[in-house]
């Protein structure tokens, strides 16, 4: 299955310049827990809700003057939207990351994975499994 086909495409962005406590605002409001920042509509890094956690509040920095450029993981790991979901589980095993923002053949974002899409999916395939089973196995 493509990763085109799991991903949401409803990817909040901001731009660098954006201070983090506009990015808090945003992670609270979206109800999100990540932040793609983007130049020219390519992801060029990603802030999480733990960055803001761990490079700010228990840094002492001041949010108010620090932006997006200064705590994002710059040059995020990404997958391509055709790829498959395997690939995807691959790349977050190897880089320890959660989400993978999704880009097109352009390196545009088009969409963002996260660890918690490809659980629901593993579920989804877990039920029809046990469905299986328990249309096959005999009675007791």
């Amino acid at each position: 299955m493509p990763v085109a086909d799991l991903a949401r495409d409803d990817v909040v962005t901001a731009d660098a310049e954006a201070s983090v406590d506009e990015l808090a605002s945003t992670l609270k409001e979206r109800n999100v827990g990540s932040v793609v920042v983007t130049r020219d509509d390519e992801p060029v890094g990603i802030v999480t809700d733990r960055d803001l956690t761990v490079r700010v509040l228990a840094a002492g920095i001041d949010p108010t003057d620090t932006t997006a450029a200064d705590v994002m993981t710059e040059d995020p790991c990404t997958i391509d939207r055709r790829a498959g979901f395997y690939r995807a589980t691959e790349l977050m095993s190897e880089h320890g990351v959660r989400r993978l923002p999704v880009h097109d053949e352009d390196g545009d974002l088009v969409g963002i994975l996260t660890a918690d899409d490809l659980t629901e999916l593993l579920a989804d395939e877990m039920d029809g499994v046990a469905e299986i089973i328990r249309a096959q196995r005999p009675p007791y």
